[in-house]
């Protein structure tokens, strides 16, 4: 069942599934009432529990509420206060387990809510899970209306959120039994993202009960009384049997089988049908999924600009084969220009997961205000604007082209992928070929720039520093001239650029164009 919601401010797509996997259930257990609750924990790819906190067993004693952050500086988690509740009655039949989160932040902020809370409680044979719920969501800087449990987002290329996944279960017979799980969020990545490997899964907010008819009290029964035995006799009476009484039975007379005639019918042959020959696997990194869909929807009215500034030059190679992505299919297009050309916000957004993975090197998303989003891979480095959560307009610059990635040693190129609003639900294979709207977007002659943070995440802070009109992007060394030679100080003009990206500050950039400020 897929699910759409409409905001306001544009569209979040939600697909809904069936009963949530993430959170394995055991067998109900022979007690008459039980409850477990868990209030963090992150999975690593193999199943080993990594970090895990709040885990609280009935009738062990309730935890205080505490804060929590991991690591240190909250960076993957932090709670303001986590809550933790279980109870159970085994004469009573019953049992209930919470778990209460507040000021909830997940991998730097991607992901927030003021409020999570999973909750079950049960008695005897029945049970609800009504008491959970998840209160001003914020998935990738947009807001997710009230959802359906087991309610699956896409987190951009990089992952999955699951909300409310839950399992009830209830059993009849000789035992009549009720159990009901939920885990309110569960992050499952699937490529690395934020120092975290792929396969790992941030589980927030588990809560189980289970419960079941306690035994009626039962009255003992009488005692049983024992026959007395009988008097054993002391002569034992002789018995003659009849003659052939007792002895081998005599054997059966053999019937003789029937002779068989052979029919004079023809016999029929069924042919066989010939064996299917095995459909060849493709040979990759990645299983085969959806093929590339063949759409070119509307995105809005306008107000969308070219992504890169300056000369450059790039041509429809989306649905060509890659062997090292999602579905094996290239999602969008490249655009070559020279190292360090600045790359633009295309329309007015919010900038998201903003940082490094193996494939797309540095990268960033944007979402523009009807909810449709923009990848951008390959980046040599960043402007400050270039944070999550950070609202930019058409012509910002969010960073500068280079080879990062699965990208290096190939031409300098901006990797660039277009994903409509309309087929999020699809996740990363919901790309559409951006060729389309590539030759029909403006192109700014003039563009200003910040300064540009080279090989830097995030969360580098930004400068105090006025805002500077231009940046330096070519130079030289003129340190050997001599001014009173002339012909010297020719000599080293002609000499070509050193280049020098590993600096702390501003990025040097071999980009021989005029930056100039639109201000």
């Amino acid at each position: 069942m897929r699910l759409t919601a409409c905001l306001a401010s544009g569209c979040f797509a939600l697909l809904a599934g069936g009963a949530s996997a993430t959170s394995p259930v055991a067998p109900i257990a022979p007690q008459p009432a039980g409850a477990t609750a868990v209030a963090v924990s992150i999975v690593g790819p193999d199943g080993t529990v990594l970090v895990s906190t709040g885990e609280t067993r009935a009738p062990a004693p309730n935890p205080a509420p505490a804060a929590f952050s991991y690591p240190d500086d909250g960076s993957t988690i932090s709670s303001a206060a986590i809550s933790v509740t279980t109870s159970a009655s085994a004469d009573e039949g019953t049992a209930a387990s919470s778990v209460e989160l507040s000021g909830l932040s997940l991998l730097g902020g991607e992901i927030t809510a003021d409020r999570v809370r999973a909750a079950v409680q049960s008695a005897a044979t029945v049970g609800d899970l009504a008491a959970s719920e998840l209160t001003n969501l914020v998935v990738l800087g947009q807001p997710v209306p009230e959802a359906a449990p087991d309610t699956k987002l896409p987190l951009a290329d990089w992952g999955t959120l699951t909300l409310l996944g839950q399992t009830t279960r209830q059993r009849g017979g000789a035992t009549p039994a009720w159990e009901g799980v939920i885990t309110a969020l569960v992050v499952h990545l699937d490529a690395d993202h934020a120092g975290l490997a792929a396969g790992t899964e941030l589980r927030i907010g588990f809560a189980q009960a289970f419960s079941r008819e306690p035994a009626p009290a039962q009255t003992p029964a009488p005692p049983v009384q024992t026959p007395k035995p009988l008097p054993t006799p002391k002569t034992r009476a002789h018995v003659t049997l009849p003659r052939g009484v007792g002895q081998q039975p005599a054997r059966p007379v053999q019937t003789p089988k029937p002779t068989v005639v052979p029919s004079t019918k023809p016999k029929v042959t069924t042919a066989k049908k010939p064996k299917q020959p095995k459909k060849p696997r493709r040979k990759g990194l990645l299983p085969v999924h959806a093929p590339p869909p063949d759409v070119t929807p509307k995105l809005t009215a306008g107000g969308y600009v070219f992504p890169v500034y300056g000369p450059s030059g790039y041509g429809d190679s989306f649905a060509a084969p890659r062997g090292d992505v999602s579905g094996g299919w290239h999602h969008g297009d490249d655009i070559f220009a020279p190292l360090g050309a600045p790359i633009l916000a295309i329309a007015e957004g919010t900038v998201f997961s903003v940082g490094w993975n193996d494939i797309g090197g540095y990268r960033l998303w944007l979402r523009d205000r009807a909810g449709n989003e923009f990848y951008y891979a390959h980046l040599s480095a960043y402007t400050k604007l270039a944070v999550n959560g950070r609202h930019v307009h058409a012509g910002d610059v969010l960073g500068f082209v280079g080879s990062t990635g699965d990208a290096e040693g190939t031409p300098f190129h901006l990797h660039f992928e277009v994903h409509p609003v309309s087929l999020l639900f699809l996740g990363y294979d919901g790309a559409v070929n951006p060729t389309t709207y590539l030759n029909a977007w403006e192109r700014l002659e003039d563009v200003r720039i910040l300064a540009a943070v080279p090989f830097l995440g995030p969360a580098a802070r930004p400068s105090n520093a006025p805002t500077p009109g231009a940046i330096l992007l070519e130079s030289s060394d003129i340190s050997t001239a001599n001014g009173l030679e002339p012909e010297t100080l020719q000599r080293a003009m002609n000499r070509p650029p050193k280049i020098d990206l590993s600096g702390p500050s501003v990025a040097q950039l071999p980009v021989p164009l005029p930056v100039l400020d639109r201000a």
